[in-house]
C-alpha cells in the first residue's frame, strides 16, 4: 500500500483565526478571577533558600560565565547577559539578565497565556538564582525596574523611545524577567 504525504492542517496555529477567536481573547487577555490561580505569585513569595556554606572550586570567570549562559539556556531563557552593577546596596557587582521571547505584552495581556513569558522567566531565574546559591555564593532575584537598562548594559539589544527592549532576534517582542544580583565571579557579556 503506497502512503500519501500531504500537509497537516492545524487550525490554531493560525494567528488570523485567533484572532477572531473568544476563548483565546480571554485566554491572553483577561486575568485570572483568584490571583491563586496563576503560578505567578507562588513563585514569587517563595523564599530564598540558604547559600551553600562551602563554594565550590570554579574555573576562570570566562568559563563560569560560559556555564551561567548556558544553564539558563536550558532552563530556558531566548538571550542571557551579564553586566556589572556599579552600585548594589548588597554589594552585588554583577547582574545576570534574562529574557524569553513573548508573543504577546505581558503589560498589555493580563490574562493567564498572556503571562506566560512572566512565568517562564520567573522560572529560569528562580532556579537559576538557586543554582548559583548552591555553588556557594549569593544570588537573588526580584523584579527590578531598571531590567530593561540593564538588559541594554548586558548587550541583549537596544532600547527604543519607550524604554523597552529592542532585540535583533525578537524585536520588541521579548519580555525581561527579574533580575538576579550575584558576587558570583562572572564576566560582563
Amino acid at each position: 500500500m503506497a502512503l500519501r504525504s500531504s500537509w497537516l492542517k492545524v487550525p490554531w496555529r493560525r494567528a488570523e483565526r485567533r484572532r477572531h477567536d473568544p476563548y483565546w481573547d480571554f485566554f491572553i487577555n483577561t486575568p485570572p478571577a483568584d490571583r491563586a490561580n496563576s503560578v505567578l505569585d507562588v513563585i514569587r513569595k517563595a523564599p530564598e533558600g540558604n547559600v551553600f556554606p562551602t563554594r565550590a572550586d570554579l574555573h576562570t570567570p570566562e568559563v563560569t560565565t560560559t556555564h551561567v549562559k548556558e544553564m539558563a539556556r536550558y532552563l530556558g531563557a531566548d538571550l542571557v547577559g551579564i553586566t556589572r552593577l556599579d552600585n548594589d546596596d548588597a554589594g552585588h557587582p554583577f547582574a545576570v539578565v534574562c529574557a524569553v521571547r513573548a508573543d504577546d505584552d505581558p503589560r498589555e495581556a493580563p490574562g493567564i497565556g498572556g503571562q506566560v513569558p512572566v512565568q517562564n522567566g520567573l522560572f529560569v531565574t528562580f532556579v537559576l538564582s538557586a543554582w548559583i546559591r548552591e555553588l556557594g555564593f549569593r544570588a537573588s532575584a526580584a523584579v527590578s525596574a531598571d531590567a530593561a537598562r540593564l538588559a541594554f548594559a548586558a548587550k541583549l539589544g537596544t532600547l527604543d523611545r519607550t524604554g523597552k527592549l529592542v532585540t535583533a532576534e525578537y524585536g520588541t517582542r521579548v519580555h525581561v524577567a527579574d533580575v538576579i544580583r550575584t558576587d558570583l565571579p562572572l564576566v560582563p557579556a
